[in-house]
């Protein structure tokens, strides 16, 4: 009874705060109106990030899973992306492949291994990530091993050899290329996951001097009529993602080379990072998109706004709401989820065994993770008037709820009228994240046709309706 009564309260108070207000910015959210479905959110683990969570002790270790992954306590991601190992050793920061030695030649049978300490530890966090509802695993390859490209190493990027301008002495190496991503699928049904999508490539515009593999999208090409049917052949449901380019634009040429090869068919996904360019402009296809890697690397910082760095909380959901408003993606992948960095490339800081700190770009996330936005559902429109700092996202959910994002840009509160969505008379929930908030649960007054929000400056607020 105590606790019914504290509840009403602050229900109550949080309706007094949020009275209809008589002008101010409209949003109205239109059912009818129908745009891409949703996929998740998600985040990777790659090059033994994955290590690192299996090494805290294990009240941290939940607590960081949790965070990560559950939609009842955290930010509810949808989306792993595992990296596929291509060293011939296995160093902290290195993934070690299921082939790390040559094999006599190009024709031969690779000399496989079993995954290396269960694919440093990417098959434990797949299943603890599976049981807080994860829908899709995600594998992507940096580079394929050394002695099947033109450098003889899998860093300093080079070519695979077989593909346009990239012939070598000991021959073509696509078909073993693509008998080890068969393999490594298969090491991975073995232990009862599903590898939903696996990507050849990662950022193959760039020579780095960690794994890396150049390609062009005629050499991209190259491997699919090779790679293509080698999948299909093997009866496996994995279908292939490409490119995972370094921007957004560097990614739309290399599509459109595929396209230009006749192609585009072998795909089911096409991915890209956000860092040589932000996501921008939709690309031309009707397969499925997500950006799948983006992060900063200033040191690191845990505020949602104090300056408007590239790191903070609000500068992130700003950048997920136009990935999903602008870009059309269907899914969204930072970097790390949880790492022992000393900089952005993560949402949670581990230090040592036992500490888990949570950034605001977590609770950014948060408000399109699967608590609210469910796999399936889909983007509504919705369009603002009155206010040109406050930006607006809408999705339906399968079973009729819609999940409203506001983000206030601006200093002022404002006090926001939201109308096209089926309500309850009373109150609708709201979850509130700004410098003072992490996901804070409120609510928003409702006459049953509209409901009135109050949006503090540099905020997130989310309606569930």
């Amino acid at each position: 009874m105590v606790l019914y009564l504290t509840a009403l309260s602050a229900a109550l108070a949080a309706i007094a705060q949020a009275a209809a207000p008589t002008s101010g910015p409209i949003v109205q959210v239109n059912l009818n109106q129908k745009y891409q479905t949703f996929d998740g959110i998600g985040v990777a683990e790659a090059f033994q990030r994955s290590l690192v969570l299996h090494e805290l002790n294990t009240a941290s270790q939940k607590l960081a899973l949790d965070y990560l992954f559950s939609n009842t306590t955290g930010a509810g991601f949808t989306i792993l992306r595992n990296g596929i190992g291509s060293s011939p050793t296995d160093p902290f920061d290195h993934m070690k492949s299921i082939a790390p030695t040559a094999p006599p030649s190009n024709s031969s049978q690779l000399n496989y291994i079993p995954l290396p300490r269960d694919d440093e530890y990417q098959v434990w966090l797949s299943h603890q990530a599976i049981a807080r509802g994860v829908k899709y695993i995600y594998a992507d390859a940096w580079s394929a091993d050394g002695y099947m490209k033109t450098t003889g190493t899998d860093f300093d990027g080079g070519y695979l050899c077989g593909v346009t301008n990239a012939t070598c002495a000991s021959g073509d190496w696509r078909q073993s290329y693509a008998n080890k991503l068969v393999k490594y699928i298969r090491d991975y049904q073995s232990r009862g996951i599903t590898i939903d999508y696996l990507d050849f490539l990662n950022e193959p515009d760039l020579n780095t001097s960690y794994a890396s593999m150049q390609s062009s999208g005629q050499q991209a090409a190259d491997f699919l009529e090779i790679f293509y049917p080698t999948l299909q052949k093997a009866g496996l449901k994995t279908q292939i993602a490409c490119c995972d380019g370094s921007g957004w634009e560097q990614n739309r040429e290399r599509l459109t080379g595929i396209q230009q090869a006749g192609k585009e068919y072998t795909l089911g996904l096409v991915t890209s990072h956000g860092y040589s360019s932000a996501p921008g402009a939709p690309f031309q296809t009707d397969k499925k998109v997500w950006l799948t890697e983006w992060s900063t690397f200033d040191p690191i910082n845990y505020d949602w706004y104090a300056t408007g760095s590239q790191s903070e909380g609000l500068t992130w959901a700003n950048h997920i709401q136009q990935a999903f408003a602008v870009s059309n993606v269907t899914g969204f992948v930072y970097w790390w989820g949880a790492a022992n960095t000393t900089d952005n490339e993560s949402l949670l800081f581990i230090n040592n065994t036992a500490e888990v700190r949570v950034t605001k770009r977590l609770w950014a996330h948060a408000h399109f993770g699967s608590r609210f936005i469910r796999q399936g559902a889909t983007r509504i429109g919705a369009t603002v008037s009155g206010d040109s700092t406050l930006n607006v996202t809408a999705f339906s959910n399968a079973d009729g709820t819609v999940a409203v994002q506001l983000i206030n840009n601006g200093n002022d509160t404002q006090e926001v009228t939201v109308s096209g969505v089926q309500l309850p008379k009373g109150v609708v929930q709201t979850w509130l994240s700004n410098q003072a908030n992490n996901l804070t649960q409120g609510y928003a007054k409702s006459d049953g046709k509209d409901a009135f929000a109050v949006v503090p400056g540099r905020s997130l607020l989310s309606i569930i309706a």
